[in-house]
């Protein structure tokens, strides 16, 4: 057979880890996140690939490729390159720029929203709400798919929202939201 029509590396898989958009729905995401994305675009596309064609170039003029390191490792990291750019430029192509700061004085969470909340024991947590390139829990930033955002998604303050987990049911109470621009 062909080495054309075979898998070269099992790297392939990799492409079932990225997070997935539910099918048939925009690609929502922050002034700030967009940017980060596009930033690294431009990053793969016009530096570290046209370095490593380069080096890929070098590598197989110097002859035998099959035990040219330069080689496959260049062919390897040039695959892996493609396959974050052709990712990336699919999440650009369909996303939709939401700006949280513009969207001024709302009494409802939706996409952008900060959200602080608080259970029965008096903790209060803050997430915002952001898209599936941009989550940083550490950071309090939440997908807008996330079993939480939609159980916030349209409550108002003041609002008891339930949250249904593994764990059971959790009683939340909306204590505060706020639209401000995200860093």
């Amino acid at each position: 057979m062909s080495k054309a029509f075979t898998r070269e590396s099992e790297d392939d898989e990799d492409l079932d880890d990225l997070p997935k958009l539910p099918l048939g729905v925009k690609n929502y995401i922050t002034p700030g996140g967009y940017r980060r994305l596009m930033d690294e675009f431009d990053q793969l596309w016009k530096a570290e690939r046209p370095e490593l064609v380069k080096t890929i170039t070098w590598a197989a003029s110097n002859g035998d490729r099959s035990e040219n390191g330069d080689y496959i490792y260049g062919k390897k990291r040039l695959r892996e390159i493609d396959r974050r750019i052709r990712f990336l430029s699919k999440r650009l192509e369909h996303s939709e720029v939401i700006d949280p700061a513009q969207r001024g004085d709302c009494d409802q969470v939706f996409f952008g929203a900060t959200v602080t909340v608080g259970n029965p024991s008096g903790e209060e947590k803050t997430y915002s709400i952001v898209g599936l390139d941009e989550v940083d829990v550490g950071r309090g930033r939440i997908s807008w798919v996330s079993p939480l955002a939609k159980a916030l998604l349209k409550a108002r303050e003041g609002d008891v929202v339930t949250l249904r987990t593994p764990g059971g049911v959790e009683e939340l109470d909306v204590v505060e939201i706020r639209y401000a621009a995200l860093d």
